[in-house]
């Protein structure tokens, strides 16, 4: 069914494809219509692998979003949440819909499961009064045939309106989400176009400079120059250079054109410069090097390994021969293999990217993050509580951020994070699909297209009004806002659209901000339309 869904989702109106998502969604629709179902354990094994790798991959940059934009996302959450409420009361006073309708209609508009989860709850739980004539039962179906019918609307009005209205807004998403991305780089500079060379030296001027003229006036300090005279090689720093010596220079293009070419030219070597193509992480746990100056370890001399870039607690320090290393530091270091097997066997753990996922704390993380969404408080009678999506993403928030800063922990690779992501909230998608196709006809003929109306409004009239409020007044970013709007609205089906029309998982810093106060703010308000 999946396949037939992507196929679904290739068709286009106009230039636009409908998407993976909305092609599954069509597809479980029409086998839901026919009889097939699916498992709810199948389902909820989709919804827990995409919310969790959607936390993963946000974790590196929710701490410092959150941090400048907390407040801003508990605004726009209560904004769409009080203007969601507020349009699905007035339908339902207008349309004089039965008791517990106006609970379908909020959840469902708002694509919130948790909200019918609390309104469902409220009823049988006896935390509300029921309308006399009616019954527990009759509630309950009232309320889901009110979320069958707007959900699949308002899933559909809030997938289009999320992505067609960035562009009438004449917001370039991906330019934004990349423009954000490079705001919160590090500031310090990388080395560019790192080579190995090998050269001659031909300018008699460096035999007249002692070691310490010729390292200031020649070397960069953290470039690797290995001289080669009579078949020896040693350190450019250890006895100076004569007229055909041979030296290998492990750098950037720049350090050659600036300073080694004054001085050589460059001849054929006989390696490859393949040889030394090798990048890895070194960890720093052993004692020997805690504690001591880039100056003192002088890896490149030791270990002839050329240092990248150096982060502690996931910022980008600046290279210094003066800078004292600290335990779980990080070194980027490029080199040959052994070279760097050596250096880690003295400094700590050698780290490499890798293409294996670590199970263990994949699968622990998902466990904990289903553990925390059990846990909840009562507020006025009504159980409230992260849930498993709002638990699964604490713990993904968690896991993703502590792999930024340390790169040991929690190995989950570009690929394995994009399959996850998306074959789980497909699975998710179809599920929903198939589920609400086995009644759809029925109910529509039963409440006609008024109940569409009023969801689509329910639906897009937060989506307007948060944006409003979030971009204009509050000041939210463009690559946030979009996806701080699905967040307000629980909705991981809109989230991946905004991720896929910014080409970046960006947007996800903006989702997880409002998701966490969202979850509880909808919860109460399935609790209040009971009253309508």
């Amino acid at each position: 069914m999946l396949g037939i869904g992507y196929l679904i989702g290739k068709l286009r109106i106009g230039s636009v494809a409908l998407g993976s998502v909305a092609g599954v969604l069509f597809a479980g629709l029409i086998f839901g219509y026919f009889g097939f179902k699916i498992s709810s354990s199948a389902q909820m094994i989709g919804f827990s692998l995409f919310i969790f790798s959607v936390g993963y991959q946000a974790g590196p940059g929710f701490v410092a979003v959150l941090k400048q934009y907390g407040l801003k996302y508990f605004v726009l959450a209560v904004v769409v949440a009080t203007t969601g409420f507020l349009v699905a009361a007035a339908w339902a006073y207008f349309l004089a819909l039965p008791p517990g309708m106006a609970a379908g209609l909020l959840s469902g508009g708002l694509t919130s499961s948790p909200t019918l989860a609390a309104a469902q709850d409220a009823v049988q739980g006896g935390s509300v009064a029921i309308p006399e004539g009616f019954t527990k039962e009759q509630l309950v179906k009232n309320m889901s045939m009110g979320y069958a019918v707007t959900y699949i609307f308002g899933l559909f009005g809030l997938i289009m309106v999320i992505q067609y209205l960035p562009k009438l807004l004449g917001i370039d998403l991906p330019q934004e989400a990349k423009r954000f991305s490079e705001q919160g780089k590090d500031k310090v500079p990388l080395p560019e176009n790192v080579v190995l060379r090998a050269y001659r030296i031909t300018n008699p001027e460096v035999e007249n400079l002692s070691l310490e003229e010729l390292c200031q006036k020649y070397w960069d300090r953290r470039s690797v120059v290995k001289v080669k005279r009579e078949d020896r090689f040693f350190p450019v720093d250890e006895q100076g250079l004569k007229v055909g010596d041979i030296v290998e220079v492990l750098g950037p293009r720049k350090y050659f054109a600036n300073k080694v070419s004054k001085i050589a030219e460059e001849i054929v070597p006989d390696w490859s410069s393949e040889d030394v193509e090798d990048s890895a992480q070194i960890i720093v746990e052993n004692e020997d090097a805690i504690g001591h100056t880039l100056g003192e370890l002088a890896i490149q001399r030791r270990f002839g390994v050329m240092p990248i870039e150096i982060r502690r607690n996931g910022k980008r320090l600046t290279y210094d021969d003066d800078l004292v290393i600290q335990k779980n530091d990080v070194i980027t270091v490029l080199g040959t293999p052994h070279q760097i097997e050596a250096m880690g066997g003295f400094i700590g753990k050698v780290e490499r990217e890798g293409v294996e996922t670590d199970m263990i704390t994949l699968s622990f993380g998902i466990a904990l993050g289903l553990l925390i969404g059990t846990l909840s408080v009562k507020i006025g009678g009504v159980s409230i509580g992260l849930g498993s999506a709002g638990g699964l993403l604490v713990s993904g928030l968690f896991i993703g951020f502590r792999r930024s800063i340390r790169p040991t922990f929690g190995q989950l690779p570009e690929a394995t994070r994009w399959f996850l992501m998306e074959f789980g909230l497909l699975l998710f998608m179809a599920g929903v699909g198939m589920r609400a196709g086995s009644g759809i006809l029925e109910t529509l003929q039963q409440n006609g297209l008024t109940l569409v109306l009023a969801g689509i409004c329910v639906t897009i009239v937060p989506i307007l009004v948060g944006y409003f409020v979030g971009r204009k007044l509050l000041g939210i970013s463009p690559a946030l806002i979009f996806g701080a709007i699905t967040g307000a609205m629980t909705s991981g089906a809109a989230l991946s659209v905004v991720i896929k029309e910014a080409k970046s998982p960006v947007p996800a810093l903006g989702y997880t901000g409002t998701y966490a106060f969202a979850n509880v703010l909808l919860v109460i308000a399935g609790s209040l339309i009971m009253l309508f």
